[in-house]
């Protein structure tokens, strides 16, 4: 497995929602490029925003890129959930392409209204990008509110989200996207799973 870590790449939410013009696309395909040269046959990017830009990723480097977004949705629609709803960033949510995926498995996409995605945005930069207690009540508050609009599952759909799950604060009914692109990528390389990672909801 090679790593490659770039912080500097420049915000996909701040550029998708036009607040930047400064797009991380050619700094993702400089990295792909040289994952491909150090001989990469997969790339997995643990970045669920990131992924907008997977259609110009895809024809820019000569690997198949792990599809996040794709494979989530194709794994809760194996499992017959029917309605879904999402914890992500604002580029996730503006970005659409979440959404369209799981729409296209026949899945509903169910997205918190204003004051709830203010919130999960809170928790996400705010608390843990800032390297600050969570918000658990921000979260649960979200929580609350995909659960009245029909969510069966709630997709952690944010790299960030992702240690809400860790440490044992989510409760039942959520699935780490995080966890659904490693599961993938062990199973692309040819690997087991352990047995605790073949069913990844809550």
């Amino acid at each position: 497995m090679i790593i490659f870590n770039r912080p500097s790449i420049p915000d996909r939410t701040d550029y998708i929602l036009g607040k930047s013009g400064n797009s991380p696309l050619e700094a993702m395909v400089s990295i792909g490029k040289i994952l491909l040269s150090l001989g990469a046959e997969h790339i997995a990017i643990p970045c669920m925003t990131a992924h907008y830009f997977y259609d110009e990723l895809t024809k820019n480097i000569n690997v198949p890129i792990i599809n996040m977004p794709g494979e989530t949705a194709g794994y809760l629609k194996a499992r017959n959930i029917k309605s879904v709803g999402i914890m992500a960033t604002d580029g996730t949510i503006h970005g659409g392409f979440l959404k369209a995926e799981l729409e296209a498995q026949g899945i509903e996409a169910v997205i918190p209204g204003d004051e709830g995605q203010r919130k999960i945005m809170s928790v996400i930069y705010d608390d843990i990008k800032a390297n600050r207690p969570f918000n658990l009540d921000n979260f649960k508050w979200v929580e609350g509110e995909l659960r009245e609009k029909g969510a069966q599952v709630i997709i952690l759909g944010c790299t960030e989200l992702s240690l809400i799950k860790r440490e044992g604060k989510t409760g039942p009914g959520f699935i780490d996207a995080m966890e659904v692109l490693a599961a993938r990528t062990i199973e692309i390389s040819g690997a087991a799973l352990k047995d605790d990672y073949r069913e990844l909801i809550s």
